[in-house]
Parts: C-alpha cells; structure tokens; sequence
C-alpha cells in the first residue's frame, strides 16, 4: 500500500466537492434529518464554497491517496483563517475525513501528523480542531491521539443546533 500526501489545488476543486459530499454522507447520514443532511452539503459543499476556501491564504486542504486513489482529505487554517478565535499561536485541522473503504488503516493517525508538522512549521504551540459530541469514535480516535476537551460550541446542521467539542493539544 503507498500512501502519499498531496496539496489540493483550485484545478482539483470537482474531486474535492466529491469526496466531501461522500465522506460527510459515510460519516453523519443516519443521524441526521435528510432535509438538515441537504441544506449542510449544499451550504457547505458547493463548488463556489469550495472555490473561496481553497482561495485563502491561511487555510489548506490536503489529500491522501493510497495507491493514487483519493482516500480522504484534511483541511487545516491558521491565523484569522481559524473557525474560532483560537489566537496566533493556534493551529486548527477543521476536517478530516476518510472514505469508508479506507478507514481503519492508519490513515487518519498520517494526517494528524502531517498536522502536527505543519503546525510545527508554522511555530505554532497549539492544535486544534470540533468534533462533534456524538461522534464518538472520532472523539475516541483523537483522545488517543493526545487532544483532549477544552471547550465546545454550537453548530448548525441545516436548522438544528448541535454541539461539537472543542479539543487541543499542545505541541512544542
């Protein structure tokens, strides 16, 4: 198995919009209203939405392939591109996401560390990132991977509030 790690570009905008619209379905699907799952990806996914993202400086999304397949992505901010005011010496992973057929291979663990040396890069001394309070296997994958709860805010999937979990770890 090759496992590479590759910049999303503007060109890859299509492939990006695709593998977020399957990954968020995998992962949030049977919890989720199908009217809430639709305004969610359609708000957050679409290609204009993208387009901006993938424009700003400070943000990034990454793709992991495995054998020159897409298997998932990550986007990371830093400074003011951060979700929340974290302050400048943070560092958020915003998303992870790895296609079903891909997940339990280690994959998430090699973004977490191409984070965390981004992160380094950058001198940065803290990362950060929201996982949803229901997502347990998410939280459990992240608590084993040194973060841990410092926080929580509210989240909006379609017209429901929800509540992820703010979680960091400190780093240099």
């Amino acid at each position: 198995m090759t496992i590479r790690i590759g910049i999303c570009t503007i060109e890859q905008v299509c492939e990006l919009q695709e593998i977020s619209y399957e990954t968020f379905n995998e992962t949030f699907k049977a919890q989720n209203s199908p009217e809430n799952m639709k305004a969610y990806l359609e708000k957050a996914f679409n290609r204009e939405q993208l387009e901006t993202e993938l424009s700003i400086a400070d943000s990034q999304f990454l793709f992991i392939y495995v054998n020159h397949k897409v298997a998932g992505y990550m986007k990371v901010n830093i400074n003011d591109a951060q979700s929340e005011k974290m302050g400048l010496e943070s560092f958020e992973i915003e998303r992870v996401y790895i296609k079903k057929e891909f997940q339990k291979h280690g994959l998430g663990k090699v973004l977490l560390h191409k984070a965390i040396e981004m992160a380094a890069e950058h001198h940065k001394t803290n990362i950060w990132l929201g996982v949803w309070e229901k997502n347990e296997n998410a939280i459990a994958f992240y608590e084993k991977m040194g973060f841990v709860q410092t926080g929580a805010h509210a989240f909006y999937m379609g017209d429901e509030e929800q509540i992820d979990l703010i979680m960091t770890k400190k780093i240099l």
